[in-house]
């Protein structure tokens, strides 16, 4: 969510699908912790992450891990436009 946080604010600044790149992580991230909590969101097509088991716990820590690895490059081309976007500013000055 930081990184779509972060990618909104800088607004025209950033590539649109470097926003939506965050923004589909983003909302990968909350899909799995709404179904990580204690409410059954299974009419809506979310099957439950039963984190209060072993396994499940499990579960989560994978794709906690697999979304850091997303994460990463994402993190990386946002620090490439901000680092551009300080250099055409100190240009300017």
């Amino acid at each position: 969510m930081d990184l779509y946080k972060a990618a909104y604010k800088l607004g025209p600044f950033v590539p649109s699908e470097l926003l939506g790149d965050c923004f589909e992580l983003a909302a990968d991230i909350r899909e799995l912790d709404m179904r990580a909590s204690p409410y059954d969101l299974s009419e809506y097509g979310y099957s439950p992450v039963p984190v209060e088991t072993a396994e499940g716990r499990a579960a989560y820590m994978r794709k906690q891990t697999e979304f850091s690895q997303r994460a990463a490059p994402l993190r990386e081309r946002l620090i490439q436009h901000c680092r551009i976007l300080l250099e055409l500013h100190d240009r300017v000055k």
